[in-house]
């Protein structure tokens, strides 16, 4: 789009693209369709049919799996008849003592609060427009915070740091993953299939027109 043709038209009906920063007309596809990025071919818009409900049911699922590997033992750890369960609190929360305290609540918060934050608001959010009712008070504050809390989720860092030590420690002791480890991994899985499934402008344009999922048979 020019830039003549920019100044032209209402800031509402643009889209950029994340990735290039390139402006387009926003404009809903056909079925079965999907708006891309002509200079970098990222997905813009990709609304599917029933996608809220998709979502909220894995926003669910997420808000299980979070409390679930809180609550359940992340790994158990034996050496000659020592044995040790430890929860995922208790690998985030390692260092209690000085400066390093710090750190461990803000690893807490990025595993722990943030994903289950974001799946509550996902659910607040999106509930009451999959049936058709019209949104909630602060959904379009609340749901912009969702989105800024996005790239501080970082489960999958945490998974990836596990991996990393448990292969340095395997040889000093024996391991046994606990129901937590199996839950956070299946946290990390559907927080990505959460994330590329959801189309952010058909959530924008639901919330700001005030009208339900079905309607237009996908918000997100």
């Amino acid at each position: 789009m020019h830039s003549t043709d920019i100044a032209q038209v209402d800031p509402g009906e643009l889209i950029a693209c994340p990735q290039c920063d390139a402006l387009y007309r926003a404009r809903m596809p056909g079925h079965g369709e999907r708006a891309t990025c002509a200079r970098c071919h990222t997905v813009l818009i990709a609304p599917r049919k029933r996608a809220g409900m998709i979502i909220i049911a894995l926003a669910a699922a997420q808000l299980i799996l979070v409390l679930g590997a809180v609550w359940f033992p992340f790994l158990k750890i034996s050496r000659q008849g020592f044995v040790n369960n430890a929860t995922l609190l208790d690998a985030a929360l390692s260092f209690t003592g000085g400066p390093l305290l710090v750190l461990s609540l803000a690893v807490t918060a990025l595993i722990v609060l943030v994903p289950l934050a974001r799946a509550i608001l996902t659910i607040y959010v999106l509930g009451p427009l999959v049936f058709d009712r019209p949104a909630p008070p602060g959904a379009l504050r609340l749901f912009a915070m969702s989105e800024e809390m996005r790239p501080w989720s970082m489960a999958e860092i945490f998974a990836l740091g596990c991996a990393v030590a448990l292969v340095k420690v395997a040889d000093l002791a024996h391991l046994s993953f606990g129901p937590a480890f199996w839950m956070f991994a299946g946290l990390v899985f559907l927080t990505v299939i959460h994330d590329r499934w959801m189309c952010r402008w058909s959530v924008w344009q639901a919330l700001e027109h005030g009208y339900g999922a079905r309607r237009d048979k996908a918000t997100a």
